[in-house]
């Protein structure tokens, strides 16, 4: 044996040994394989989301923050301001500025909020609106936030391959999520749909009312404009919520929230959750604190008060969540906010649960497709070609454990869609083959001798191999780049397949042949 044909053995048997042990393990075995390569959804079962983000409470948010920081640069700017109330979600009114400072006022918004356009103005009073443009912006921004932040809870979680993506065009407001294997859908749920939204605002008053009226009541019926009425998680004695009156805004929100930990609660031992804020949010926070000494500071989460302690002193950058919360809640509520707070509420529009047992199926199913279709393949290529047959039985095997291999290596997920990638792969590996035995065939017929025959043959279909698998690598890229999750495992194993049938038509083949003719006599025929 030549040392040229020793050393591509020397290769294949190792890329072969190699690709056996990504996917299964030494020793080898079925259970290192399916922890190996990566099930979908639709083969080991899970579940699949469909979400829509209220992109309307990120514009709100906006509008809630605009009026925030321009109040102080009007008080920076020793530009007097009676009230500043939110009208809709894009909209909000200024009323009681100074006449005089109307040119001021008007050049404030042109260089500090560009976004927002002044529509209207009479004896002090402003109307502005966000401009279309900025809020379409802010609703693309609020879905691909959301997208950021679900995707570090849910990898948090360690739930295996999620598929997190915007559902249809770039504009959508969807989220297309799907989760194999997940053991418990309702607490993905629950991590998922949760806002996560802290916020530390003042208490206006000395204490909690038994319901909302009685808080609007002790207003005369209607709570001023920059006050609001949020039930508490605590109860009252016929078990209804009570409600706390506090400051719409001037409060430290989840933007200024450096870190969130599990802790104890001094009081009673129970869960509870610790947090510190950042730099900026620390001077804010110690700035209300130390105005306020001796008020009530409410601890919001989604709207909910969780607890309303006095502030004995000024505080910067720490405090603590307290409450009735098991360990498992506190864990998961850490979780949340350090993922991040959602930019805005979430809804779910779809939910499709695969059981285990549809997924084993649908294991199944594939399985006997692939073998059939091997199977069929095989007894073509023997009967047809004979002994070279089995020259393309090898390749064809060679080409399905680089498969494998190169998907356990890369931690590609393999779906339902993707087996039939496995499939395709078979035919595309045969079809190779086909075309090079041809060529063998057309050039033995032609007077040369089977070892010109077969360097000629592979000489000469190199480039027309090359240029199928080029253009079917070109669909399959537009595939994985464009498709959604099932069209994807497909394009995976399609991309992964031709690649190695390249080595494994062209490399592996070639080789076969050369063990065989140099075994053989000059000028003796091979079996094709």
């Amino acid at each position: 044996m030549s040392k040229r044909i020793r050393t591509r053995l020397i290769v294949i048997l190792a890329l072969t040994l190699l690709s056996v042990y990504l996917f299964s393990g030494f020793p080898p075995s079925i259970a290192n394989m399916r922890q190996r390569i990566n099930l979908g959804l639709d083969l080991q079962g899970g579940i699949q989301l469909v979400l829509r983000v209220k992109t309307s409470d990120a514009i709100r948010a906006e509008t809630d923050q605009t009026i925030e920081s321009l109040r102080a640069q009007l008080q920076k700017e020793n530009i007097t301001v009676g009230e500043m109330t939110r009208t809709q979600d894009d909209q909000f009114t200024a009323t009681g500025v100074d006449p005089s400072k109307n040119t001021d006022f008007r050049r404030i918004i042109t260089e500090v909020h560009p976004e927002w356009d002044v529509t209207s103005s009479t004896g002090g009073t402003y109307l502005l609106q966000l401009k279309q443009i900025q809020a379409a912006t802010y609703r693309q921004q609020s879905v691909d936030q959301a997208i950021s932040t679900i995707s570090n809870r849910i990898n948090a979680l360690g739930v295996t391959e999620p598929t997190i993506q915007r559902r249809g065009a770039t504009t959508s407001d969807q989220i297309l999520i799907q989760f194999p294997g997940v053991k418990d859908p309702a607490r993905v749920e629950d991590i998922i749909q949760s806002t996560a939204l802290l916020e530390l605002k003042i208490v206006d008053g000395a204490g909690s009312f038994p319901s909302e009226e009685a808080a609007k009541q002790s207003y005369g019926g209607v709570l001023p404009a920059d006050l609001e009425a949020l039930p508490s998680i605590e109860r009252s004695a016929d078990g209804s919520p009570l409600f706390y009156v506090v400051r719409k805004s001037g409060g430290i929100t989840g933007r200024d929230l450096k870190n969130a930990y599990v802790s104890r609660d001094p009081n009673n031992g129970r869960p509870a959750i610790s947090f510190s804020l950042n730099t900026d949010g620390a001077k804010k926070f110690g700035s209300i604190t130390e105005r306020n000494v001796g008020k009530l500071l409410a601890i919001i989460l989604d709207n909910r008060v969780q607890s309303a302690p006095v502030l004995h002193e000024r505080i910067t950058d720490q405090g603590q969540i307290t409450g009735s919360f098991t360990q498992k809640d506190a864990d998961d509520l850490a979780l949340k906010l350090r993922s991040g707070a959602l930019p805005a509420s979430i809804s779910i529009d779809e939910e499709t649960i695969v059981g285990a047992t549809l997924g084993a199926d649908s294991i199944k199913a594939g399985i006997t497709a692939s073998l059939v279709a091997l199977g069929a393949v095989l007894a073509f290529v023997l009967i047809y070609y004979r002994a070279s047959g089995i020259n393309a039985a090898i390749a064809m095997f060679l080409n399905l454990v680089v498969l494998l291999g190169a998907m356990a290596y890369l931690g590609a997920t393999l779906t339902l869609p993707g087996i039939a990638g496995v499939i395709l792969t078979i035919g595309v590996g045969i079809d190779s083959n086909v075309l090079i035995f041809e060529r063998i065939r057309e050039e033995m017929r032609a007077g040369k001798n089977a070892a010109s025959a077969v360097l000629t043959s592979f000489n000469r279909v190199f480039v027309t191999l090359v240029d199928t698998h080029l253009a079917a690598l070109i669909s399959a890229t537009f595939l994985f780049l464009f498709g959604t999750g099932p069209v994807k495992g497909f394009a995976v194993t399609l991309v992964i397949g031709l690649v190695s049938n390249m080595f494994t038509a062209v490399f592996v083949s070639r080789t076969l042949f050369e063990i065989v003719l140099a075994r053989k006599e000059v000028g003796e025929s091979i079996s094709i």
